[in-house]
């Protein structure tokens, strides 16, 4: 039996740092005006601006859309919460 593994798909597309669409997702932890963190094919993204509202979520599809100015993209490594001993959020709030 042959078993077809999807592979793992994650893309940004910004346009002029006030739209950002995100494919990929398969979750939203959390998010705010200021914050959004992400869970993503590929890892934890945390997104940090100014007035960033949602525009689009849909989750079976992996798809975000989201408005507003965009300061800041990091991606949270994947193997170091584990050796740390910090959650997400330990690291988040440092």
């Amino acid at each position: 039996m042959i078993d077809h593994v999807k592979p793992k798909q994650h893309s940004l597309n910004m346009q002029n740092r006030k739209q950002l669409d995100i494919t990929g997702v398969l979750n939203v932890e959390s998010f705010d005006n200021e914050e959004f963190l992400l869970k993503t094919e590929l890892g934890h993204l945390t997104i940090r601006g100014q007035n960033l509202h949602i525009k689009n979520l849909n989750l079976e599809e992996g798809l975000l859309s989201i408005e507003g100015h965009v300061s800041f993209l990091a991606y949270l490594d994947p193997g170091s919460s584990s050796k740390s001993g910090k959650g997400i959020l330990g690291k988040l709030f440092k």
